[in-house]
């Protein structure tokens, strides 16, 4: 508040006509303030005052702050328009194709059936005892020698001559000396019945066709609990809308959600 200053009427003509003087009293220091000081020049360098804002780093933090919070609030802003025009081709690319592929692929690899032909080379030692038994006939011509005197009765002498006496087709008895040898031919049956011991190792070479069904070994259980977690996914995405027409427009909703919706629909590139 300021105080009252009051008038004085001092007269300069006469004593009827008076002029209204403001009297200069002086101000008293309880009702005014100091007058200010002149402001010094700063003693800091330039660089100090160039980089801290003259000085005042509380307001250029506060000042940076803000711009930065405003640029990123934009650009998340303009991402979050780009990701919803786009929402829902994610949605079936993750639905259709991911969750969808891994799915198929899992039932398909459980239904699977290796085939492959195995080689089998390997040697096998055997170890028996063959039994055999068979009738060999026998017929051939040989000389035999013989080991004792044999006496021959009734022997037909076709030609004989010693001592000037000469014997031609005469009936005789023949002693035939030991070690004489006589040309025969031999045929007859000789029974074999012997058993051949057999100890040696065979040389084996095998294609062996193998089918495996995988259902029916230990993969089973782990493709089945493979499907059984995508399973519930693959569920909660076919529930969802697929386009923002379904999800948006609607008989008993405001036609600017259609309008909204149509905005958001991905428009298709055209070929020139």
């Amino acid at each position: 508040m300021f105080p009252v200053l009051p008038l004085l009427w001092v007269s300069s003509e006469s004593p009827q006509e008076t002029t209204p003087v403001a009297e200069e009293i002086p101000r008293s220091s309880a009702n005014f303030p100091p007058p200010e000081e002149p402001r010094r020049p700063s003693s800091r360098p330039w660089w100090y005052r160039f980089f801290l804002w003259r000085g005042r780093l509380p307001e250029a933090f506060w000042t940076v702050a803000a711009l930065v919070s405003m640029s990123l609030n934009i650009v998340l802003l303009v991402a979050l328009v780009v990701l919803a025009r786009h929402l829902f081709a994610i949605k079936a690319v993750v639905e259709d194709q991911l969750l969808g592929g891994l799915a198929a692929n899992f039932q398909a690899m459980d239904e699977a059936v290796i085939r492959t032909t195995v080689v089998v080379e390997d040697t096998i030692p055997v170890k028996f005892d063959l039994p055999v038994a068979f009738d060999l006939p026998i017929e051939t011509e040989t000389e035999v020698v013989l080991t004792e005197e044999v006496f021959l009765s009734g022997a037909e002498v076709r030609y004989l001559s010693t001592g000037g006496l000469l014997i031609r087709n005469a009936p005789a008895d023949i002693v035939l000396p030991a070690g004489v040898s006589l040309p025969v031919r031999l045929r007859l049956t000789v029974p074999v019945r012997v058993t051949i011991p057999v100890d040696t190792r065979i040389p084996i070479h095998l294609n062996v066709p193998v089918a495996i069904p995988l259902k029916e070994t230990e993969l089973h259980e782990p493709f089945v609990g493979l499907q059984e977690v995508v399973a519930p996914y693959q569920h909660l995405l076919g529930q969802l809308p697929d386009s923002w027409q379904e999800a948006l427009c609607g008989p008993d909703r405001p036609a600017w959600l259609c309008r909204l919706a149509d905005w958001l629909e991905p428009q298709p590139n055209h070929p020139k």
